[in-house]
């Protein structure tokens, strides 16, 4: 399962890279809601959470489903302005600016991203004024909770006050908190974007989007980016730019903004832990597909604790050697077994890193 994006024609004057004051916003409400996905942000959260007003938390709650469970493209109003050219404002007043001139119906479609009640990648139907349309998003509203539901109910009658409560609410978390953690992250952000911008002028529009991250690749011959992501998506440039927006509280969240008629969007993390590049979903369904048999768990067992031929193995499960030689063949194909020759033995070893790290690169391509 991919996101693509068509890049035929696509000029290098027409891909930037720019931070975002309030997409990094959306990423710090996002990790406030969800510490559990961002454990080396364990104690700015704490810090944060520890003197915060209590008002302003009661607040944060009200609508924590545009950041908690989603991340909602509210928070890259630019890349929604008609003409496919905006650029992220300099700074959040400037980008609370662009929030505004986003039309009623681009918001509310936005904001009712988290019930799945309108079509992603397809012409926005007109919530507003369907009825048939406003009954389906309250039920699934309905369906995930009061909260929801209040907030819905709030939005499709009155979309104007809520674009003003939203404005109030990020200019107040601003003023408590991010306004601070916005002077020191914004460094880090404007020398990423530098470098990627160098990349693309020296070494070309396949260097500076891979470097991005090892989930995106790029055929230039076929004009197309491919993003390593365990759901399905599809978007084309055509007129428009494509959009770098990295992030320093986002780890391990890669974002694709792909939705019909806005600009596509790449918002990526930097700044990551110094670990090995994940498998990709293919690589990490093959490993757990063949982990998913109880005979190679039960190899897996032998080979965790010792190294074994294949012919002491045949001994020990007492299977046939063409047998033993085919789940063998699975493990090591799934990267999940070593082997190396002693003499005229051939020996097979569990790759005991690849395998505990199968929880956290599973976690990992959940999130990104």
């Amino acid at each position: 399962m991919t996101v693509s994006i068509d890049i035929a024609g696509l000029r290098p004057e027409r891909l930037a890279v720019v931070p975002s004051p309030l997409a990094e916003l959306g990423m710090a409400l996002h990790a406030l809601s969800e510490p559990g996905h961002h454990p080396g942000l364990q104690g700015w959260v704490t810090s944060v959470t520890a003197r915060l007003d209590s008002h302003l938390a009661d607040r944060m709650c009200e609508a924590d489903f545009l950041w908690r469970t989603t991340f909602s493209d509210l928070f890259l109003p630019f890349a929604g302005i008609p003409g496919g050219s905006a650029l992220p404002g300099a700074t959040l007043a400037e980008e609370l600016d662009q929030l505004d001139k986003l039309t009623d119906e681009q918001f509310v479609d936005a904001a009712l991203e988290f019930t799945c009640a309108l079509p992603y990648e397809m012409p926005a139907p007109d919530v507003l004024g369907d009825a048939g349309l406003r009954r389906r998003a309250l039920e699934l509203a309905a369906a995930r909770g009061p909260q929801q539901l209040r907030f819905s109910e709030r939005l499709l009658a009155d979309p104007p006050r809520i674009r003003s409560w939203l404005r109030q609410f990020l200019q107040d978390c601003d003023a408590a908190f991010f306004a601070e953690a916005w002077s020191r992250l914004r460094h880090q952000l404007a020398a990423d974007a530098r470098h990627k911008t160098d990349l693309l002028r020296h070494k070309g529009l396949t260097e500076a989007l891979t470097a991005v991250s090892p989930a995106v690749s790029v055929d230039e011959t076929a004009g197309r980016i491919t993003i390593d992501k365990l759901r399905l998506g599809h978007t084309v440039i055509k007129d428009s730019s494509l959009l770098l927006v990295p992030t320093s509280l986002g780890w391990p969240h890669l974002q694709v903004l792909d939705r019909h008629g806005w600009q596509p969007v790449l918002h990526y993390p930097v700044g990551s832990p110094g670990l090995a590049p994940p498998p990709s979903v293919d690589e990490l369904t093959l490993r757990m597909t063949a982990l998913s048999h109880p005979v190679r768990m039960q190899l897996c067992r032998n080979l965790a604790r010792s190294t074994y031929t294949t012919s002491e193995l045949v001994q020990i499960h007492g299977m046939t050697a063409p047998e033993i030689s085919r789940h063998l063949s699975v493990l090591k194909k799934a990267g999940l077994i070593t082997t190396r020759r002693r003499g005229r033995y051939v020996l097979h070893q569990l790759d005991v890193t690849s395998v505990a790290r199968l929880g956290s690169d599973f976690l990992e391509a959940l999130l990104r």
